[in-house]
């Protein structure tokens, strides 16, 4: 299964094609829109997605509710562009236009923009800006949601939720284990249910409190804030993934998902760097037989050893970045004069956390998804219900 997206920020629609769905696969625009309406909630959000309201329509691959086995299309509308008609469809015009048009030269630090205009030769950022921007986020959510779709028809749930905003957050691993795994008891879906109810994604009331207290300083402020999250998936089996190759490992090819992900800065499975810190008698996990399976004592692998599945709960964590746009003006040098200048203030989130988390819950799945595909795959959801045993 393979995905692509296509479009700019302000650009007229956002464009996405999956490959790979098997068919049979009750796939809807309502099940996708559910993503959708997720990645556009949590405190800290900016204007934009006041408006934009994103729907993902459906234009290829799904007959009468179900997957055909073929490419699925999606296409969603930009009300942004549609909305400022006497502005973006000049600014983002794909023929010459006669007007001259702004150009932006003032590089924000921490964004794509300088970097895009050295390798692409721009002598306006816009270009950059348009595609680096987390706008390209909707699309990829909305084609990730096919492949959740999948993976919840086999009984495989993702869920989420933030267990640090800048420097509100919980104490220790122990700690977050202590009030997420009653709840990641109940599956993956009842996770995220959980964390949807709060305006930050935190589970726990107390440290949401803080966590908007922080956000609210911050916007005071005129700055930004980032944070930690985790991601845990429930239901896989023992087994999905491989040691014998480095490009195959699980591990690897989730961390690239995570990594490739706007603002993230980094990934760990398990307690992760954690183990640095300990010796190994409070790292690995002790093996039991019990009910004629194995089992494990502990979850500090977090689902997975020599990048493969254990059968037990699989736990990401990502670390994402305060956004580079601020209220607040950073130094930088303008690309055109190279005279030193201040930044020149884009709309965005104070904190886009909350709203991040939705983005890796799903782009994670096709990773899953291929994993799966691979040890139990056939061209129809039926022919793999046949040989994936839990589905029995």
């Amino acid at each position: 299964m393979r995905y692509l997206t296509a479009g700019e920020s302000h650009g007229p629609e956002l464009t996405g094609i999956i490959d790979g769905l098997p068919a049979g696969l009750p796939l809807s625009e309502d099940a996708i829109s559910r993503q959708l309406f997720r990645r556009q909630q949590g405190y800290g959000r900016g204007g934009r997605m006041a408006f934009e309201q994103d729907k993902a329509q459906i234009v290829s691959g799904v007959r009468f509710g179900k997957t055909m086995g073929h490419p699925v299309a999606l296409k969603m509308i930009n009300r942004a562009y549609h909305k400022d008609k006497d502005n973006w469809p000049v600014v983002m015009s794909s023929v010459p236009v006669k007007d001259q048009i702004e150009k932006i030269t003032l590089p924000r630090p921490g964004h794509a923009d300088l970097v895009g205009v050295q390798k692409f030769r721009f002598d306006d950022i816009r270009p950059v800006i348009e595609r680096s921007s987390a706008r390209e986020t909707a699309m990829r959510v909305a084609c990730c949601a096919a492949a959740r779709e999948l993976l919840g028809f086999f009984g495989i749930q993702i869920g989420g939720h933030i267990i640090q905003i800048g420097e509100s957050g919980y104490a220790s691993w122990e700690a977050v284990r202590d009030t997420a795994d009653p709840v990641i008891s109940e599956g993956g879906n009842a996770l995220s249910e959980t964390a949807d109810k709060s305006e930050v994604r935190c589970i726990d009331s107390g440290i949401s409190e803080q966590m908007v207290a922080e956000i609210k300083k911050r916007r005071k402020d005129g700055s930004s804030l980032g944070g930690i999250y985790e991601i845990v998936v429930t239901g896989l089996p023992a087994g999905i993934g491989t040691y014998t190759q480095w490009d195959r490992k699980l591990e690897g090819l989730l961390s690239q998902a995570v990594m490739s992900t706007q603002a993230m800065k980094g990934v760990e499975v398990g307690i992760g760097f954690e183990a640095g810190k300990r010796h190994g008698r409070n790292v690995h996990d002790e093996i039991t037989w019990e009910d004629d399976q194995y089992g494990r004592r502990t979850n500090r692998a977090g689902g997975l050893e020599g990048g493969i599945t254990t059968g037990q709960p699989l736990i990401i964590r990502g670390v994402m970045k305060p956004i580079p746009t601020m209220l607040k003006p950073l130094q930088t040098v303008d690309i055109v004069s190279k005279e030193s200048r201040e930044t020149r203030y884009e709309r965005s989130d104070v904190c886009a956390l909350p709203r991040a988390l939705v983005v890796v819950e799903n782009v994670i799945a096709p990773v899953l998804a291929n994993a799966f595909l691979e040890k139990y795959g056939g061209d129809s959801v039926g022919e793999i219900s046949e040989r994936y045993p839990a589905r029995n």
